[in-house]
């Protein structure tokens, strides 16, 4: 069996610890704010960031290029390992498809090694949750190949249910209209997000009230898990740990699920959501 890496971008929002401690290769995309431009995970720490987001500054957020994609993963194929790459979804960014040229690129320099990208159609921990699964599939002895096959049968089983607490994000994002973000921010509407088989983040519902948003995203995913066997669940927050772990009490004690892992949003996907989001993610049978 021929030795392979799994690589990914830095938006799967996954601990930087964990992610060193599995030896994942990341590609970074960026973000700029106040005039200065850090990669994704880097710079700024999550409160530093969301505080100044708090205070007026407007980030913006740059994908990686083809040639940076290359730089992460020629030296692998150097060493005769094959790559498996778990990209973010193409819905939302053009990161996979800059992996997947500079993956063709590489091949026919280096047609005796396989490469592998799939574009996850996912986004923040629902890629890291992608990514979890395969590093456990690795561990296991999988091949590549067993591996390429599962995320692609299974990436569009992974349910991303989310709500932000501050319409103005979405409206600047494109996803709503300025009219509905004021009038929705005046009477407490709190939107239901979720990404669609497309890979794109849709607005799907909403509910009046902070709590009432926080149950919503639980209860969509207990009915959207109803025989699948989730042995992790994932949480991840713009600065607002309590309501986190307030939304992993309740997956506890809705889905039975007792591993609950909880980070906070990277400052990519957290530059269009803004502070104050929590999104709760697991596999079910429909998104």
């Amino acid at each position: 069996m021929n030795k392979f890496v799994i690589t990914t971008d830095s938006t799967v929002d996954l601990p930087k610890e964990y992610l060193q401690e599995k030896q994942i290769p990341i590609m970074h995309l960026t973000y700029t704010i106040d005039g200065e431009t850090y990669p994704d995970m880097e710079g700024l720490s999550s409160k530093e960031f969301f505080d100044k987001i708090r205070t007026g500054s407007l980030p913006s957020t740059s994908q990686v290029n083809p040639e940076e994609a290359r730089e992460i993963m020629e030296p692998f194929l150097k060493e005769g390992k094959d790559i498996l790459h778990i990209g973010f979804s193409s819905g939302l960014s053009g990161s996979c498809n800059s992996a997947r040229i500079a993956g063709e690129e590489l091949s026919a320099e280096y047609p005796e090694r396989r490469i592998h990208v799939i574009d996850s159609l996912s986004a923040c921990m629902g890629e890291g949750l992608l990514l979890y699964k395969a590093i456990a599939q690795k561990e296991s002895g999988k091949s590549m190949e067993e591996i390429f096959e599962w995320i692609e049968e299974n990436k569009l089983h992974v349910c991303h249910n989310v709500t932000v607490d501050d319409l103005n994000h979405l409206h600047r994002g494109g996803r709503i209209s300025k009219a509905t973000a004021v009038l929705g921010t005046m009477i407490k509407i709190k939107p239901i997000i979720h990404v669609n088989e497309e890979g794109k983040l849709v607005v799907i519902g909403k509910e009046r009230g902070r709590k009432s948003s926080l149950h919503k995203i639980v209860d969509m995913l207990a009915v959207q898990s109803r025989g699948w066997e989730n042995d992790i669940i994932m949480i991840t927050h713009g600065d607002c740990i309590d309501d986190a772990q307030y939304v992993a009490k309740l997956v506890r004690e809705k889905l039975g699920v007792d591993h609950v892992m909880i980070h906070t949003i990277g400052t990519v996907i957290g530059s269009h959501t803004g502070p104050g989001v929590v999104a709760v993610f697991g596999m079910g049978e429909k998104r």
